[in-house]
């Protein structure tokens, strides 16, 4: 199985072990990271271990290609589908790259906040450890941001791409998506991201890009039965 296919696991037992909870057989990210989940492969021992992961009153999410098997003990609370789009060739920096700064610890607060306003995806206090984040800051305030999440040998992807809504219709989401799928392809990465299927706005703006659909994927959100 190609590692895009359970990008999930494949960062999870990689790059974000140490990020991590679980064994070879699952792992989910640390509760303040983020709430992405995998099992190994759907045996019934990997499917149980992943079970073990998620305790009373939590939930974990699951993007994959193959049809997601929901463990013995758990129950899918949402399933959907989204899609998964790859550079097809390193994208080089925009042409304006003036305002946008390197986020980290010291704006995690004004992240988190801008996060849990727009919804860009699961974004928790310490998410922003998952990788490389920028942003664009307007009078002070952080207007967009956007930055990396799963990381395996050979790929990063691009996420947390959001804006406020007051700074919306700047092009401010095209340049930071720009700039981070740019910085990946400088170190020698392809770039990929996930996007809701049914969410073509964002779908058409990657594709202005340069990225392209490779496949769609399963998404769930698993809790305790």
């Amino acid at each position: 199985m190609h590692p895009l296919d359970r990008p999930i696991w494949s960062s999870l037992s990689t790059a974000h072990e140490a990020l991590s909870l679980g064994d070879a057989l699952a792992r989910r990210y640390l509760p303040d990271v983020n709430l992405f989940a995998s099992a190994r492969d759907d045996s019934d021992q990997a499917l149980a271990a992943l079970t073990a992961l998620v305790g009373p009153g939590e939930q974990v999410y699951q993007l994959q290609v193959p049809a997601i098997t929901v463990p013995p003990g758990l129950v899918a609370v949402k399933q959907a589908w989204g899609v998964q789009m790859l550079a097809e060739q390193p994208l080089a920096k925009g042409e304006d790259e003036s305002g946008i700064v390197p986020l980290g610890d010291d704006d995690a607060a004004e992240m988190l906040a801008l996060a849990t306003l727009t919804q860009p995806g699961p974004f928790l206090a310490r998410t922003h450890r998952m990788g490389r984040f920028v942003g664009i800051r307007i009078d002070g305030r952080l207007a967009a941001m956007a930055g990396e999440r799963f990381r395996f040998p050979g790929w990063t992807e691009v996420s947390g791409v959001c804006t406020h809504p007051d700074f919306r219709g700047r092009g401010l989401a095209r340049r930071l998506s720009q700039h981070v799928a740019a910085r990946i392809a400088l170190r020698g990465d392809v770039a990929f991201l996930h996007a809701w299927r049914d969410n073509t706005s964002a779908i058409r703006l990657y594709e202005q890009l340069g990225f392209a659909w490779r496949t769609d994927v399963h998404v769930a959100v698993l809790a305790r039965a």
